[in-house]
C-alpha cells in the first residue's frame, strides 16, 4: 500500500485511479481534435487549452471518487462499476455546469463536453476489463510472510483470501512446536537460514503474529529478516493499515502510545479544519435555510409535535452540548430513555423515514458546526447514557473523544448503519483509525465518500 498524508490507498487502487485520470484526459483532447475537425477548425496544441482538459478530468475523477467507483465491489464487478460511473458522470455534467455559470469559458464546449464524457466511459469499462482483471491476480499483490500460526496468523489467512485483499501470504512459520491452527505452517526448526528463506519466496513482507510476545520475540530471525531488506511489520499495524481500522481485540496500550498517530503538531491542521467548517457551514446553512424550512413544515404537518429535536450529547474532551436536527420520531420515543434504533423501528415517523436516508434531518447540525461544537467531520456524538455505558464496556471509547464529533466520519462510510452494543464496537475501530490519522486530506475524502452513502444509503434508520 501507499501512505499518502497518513492514510493508507492500495497500489492497485492508485495505479488503476491514476490510468483514469491519464484515460480521462485523452478522451477530452480526442473530443476536442474530433469537434475541431468538424468544424472545420485548425487544430491547436494541446497546451493551448490544457486548462480546460485538468478541469473536465479532475471534475469527472473526483466524482467518480465519491460515488465509490474505487471501492472493493466496484473493481470485483463490472456491473457494479458501469453503474456508479454512469452516476459520477451524470454529477460531472452538473458539476461542470455549474463550474460554466460561475466562470464562464472554464470548461469544454458542450459539444465536445459530449463527446468527452462518451469517450472517457468507454476508455474507462475497457480499462477496467484489462487492468481490473489483472490486479486482482496475485501477481499484483504483496507476497507476505507470517510468523506465528495460531489464531492471529488464522485471521490474516481469511483476510488474504479477500477477492479485495492486497497481498498474498506465501508461507506460516510456527514459532511454537505444536502450538498451529494452521496445518500448512512450516517449523521454525526446519528452516535453517530463516532470512535467506523470506528472500527465497521473494516475500516484501513479513507480519508477527504471534499469540504472546514475551520471552518469544524471535529478535535474531527479525534482524536476519530486516538486514535482507525485507519490511518487518507487527499484526496490529498490519491489521490498522489493511482494514482502515483499530483492532480492538488484539491493540495494546503500548502499540497506540508508541506508534505513529494522534500527533499533537497538528496546530496548522486543526486552524485549517476551522476556517473550513466555519465557511463552509455558513454556506450550506444559507443555501439549505429554503429545505430546512419546507420539511420543518412537513413535520409538523405529518406528526404532533415540534419540528425540531433537541438532544444532549457528548463531545470533544468528554463536554457535553446540545444538537439540533429535524423531528424524525415520535415525541413520545424517549419516555422510557434513550435506546437504540432498530430496524423498522415504530418510533419512526413516515416522514422521519423519508428525512433519515437522505440525511436531511442531519443538515440542522450545520448550526452546530458553525458554533463550534462539531464539525463537518469526526466521530458521531452519542447521547451521555450510551458513553457512559460504552465507556465501561469497551477499551478506548475515551479516546474517540479527542476529537471533535462530527455529522459525518469514518466510520460513517466504512460500516453500515447499526444500532447496538456490537456495533458500537465495531465503529469505535473505525473512530479510533481516524482520530489517530486525522489529516485534511482523510477529511476530505470522507467528505467526498459521504455522497455515496447518501446516493445508497445503505442500513439507513
Amino acid at each position: 500500500m501507499i501512505r499518502l498524508f497518513k492514510h493508507y490507498i492500495p497500489h492497485a487502487v492508485m495505479l488503476l485511479g491514476l490510468c483514469d485520470l491519464a484515460l480521462l484526459l485523452l478522451a477530452g483532447e480526442f473530443a476536442w481534435i474530433l469537434r475541431s475537425a468538424q468544424i472545420e477548425m485548425a487544430p491547436e496544441p494541446m497546451g493551448d487549452h490544457a486548462g480546460l482538459l485538468i478541469v473536465f478530468a479532475l471534475v469527472v475523477w473526483t466524482a467518480m471518487i465519491a460515488v465509490g467507483v474505487y471501492g472493493a465491489e466496484a473493481l470485483r464487478s463490472m456491473q457494479f462499476a458501469g453503474t456508479r460511473l454512469l452516476v459520477a458522470v451524470s454529477l460531472s455534467v452538473i458539476a461542470l455546469s455549474v463550474v460554466d455559470f460561475v466562470f464562464p469559458g472554464a470548461t469544454l464546449w458542450r459539444s465536445t463536453l459530449l463527446y468527452a464524457m462518451v469517450g472517457g466511459v468507454i476508455a474507462l469499462m475497457v480499462n477496467r476489463l484489462i487492468l481490473g482483471k489483472l490486479l486482482g491476480t496475485s501477481a499484483f499483490r504483496r507476497r507476505v510472510v507470517v510468523l506465528g500460526a495460531g489464531p492471529r496468523a488464522k485471521r490474516l489467512a481469511e483476510l488474504g483470501e479477500r477477492s479485495e485483499s492486497g497481498f498474498v501470504i506465501v508461507a506460516y512459520i510456527a514459532l511454537i512446536e505444536g502450538m498451529t491452527d494452521l496445518p500448512e505452517a512450516i517449523p521454525r526448526e526446519e528452516i535453517e537460514d530463516l532470512g535467506q528463506f523470506v528472500s527465497d519466496l521473494r516475500a516484501s513482507e513479513v507480519v508477527l503474529a504471534l499469540e504472546e510476545r514475551r520471552n518469544s520475540l524471535p529478535l535474531k530471525d527479525l534482524l536476519r529478516v530486516k538486514t535482507k531488506g525485507v519490511h518487518v511489520n507487527e499484526f496490529s499495524s498490519f491489521l490498522e493499515r489493511e482494514t482502515g481500522r483499530v483492532d480492538l481485540e488484539t491493540v495494546a496500550p503500548s502499540w497506540l502510545i508508541f506508534s505513529d498517530g494522534f500527533g499533537a503538531g497538528r496546530t496548522i491542521s486543526k486552524v485549517a479544519k476551522r476556517i473550513f467548517d466555519l465557511f463552509a457551514s455558513g454556506l450550506l446553512l444559507l443555501i439549505t435555510f429554503p429545505i430546512i424550512t419546507l420539511f420543518a413544515l412537513l413535520v409538523k404537518l405529518d406528526s404532533k409535535g415540534p419540528a425540531f429535536f433537541r438532544q444532549t450529547r457528548i463531545g470533544l474532551y468528554g463536554q457535553s452540548f446540545d444538537v439540533l436536527k429535524l423531528r424524525s420520531m415520535r415525541t413520545d420515543a424517549e419516555k422510557d430513555g434513550a435506546k437504540w434504533a432498530e430496524e423498522h423501528d415504530p418510533r419512526i415517523t413516515r416522514l422521519g423515514r423519508f428525512i433519515r436516508k437522505v440525511r436531511i434531518d442531519e443538515l440542522p447540525q450545520t448550526w452546530s458546526v458553525l458554533r463550534g461544537e462539531m464539525s463537518f467531520v469526526g466521530p458521531r456524538p452519542e447521547v451521555p447514557k450510551f458513553v457512559s455505558e460504552l465507556e465501561q464496556q469497551m477499551p478506548y471509547y475515551a479516546e474517540r473523544h479527542m476529537v471533535k464529533p462530527g455529522i459525518t466520519g469514518w466510520a460513517q462510510i466504512n460500516y453500515p448503519y447499526g444500532a447496538s452494543i456490537e456495533d458500537a464496537r465495531h465503529k469505535l475501530e473505525y473512530d479510533l483509525y481516524y482520530a489517530k490519522n486525522y489529516t485534511p486530506f482523510l477529511d476530505m475524502l470522507i467528505l467526498l465518500q459521504t455522497l455515496r452513502v447518501i446516493l445508497w444509503p445503505a442500513g439507513a434508520r
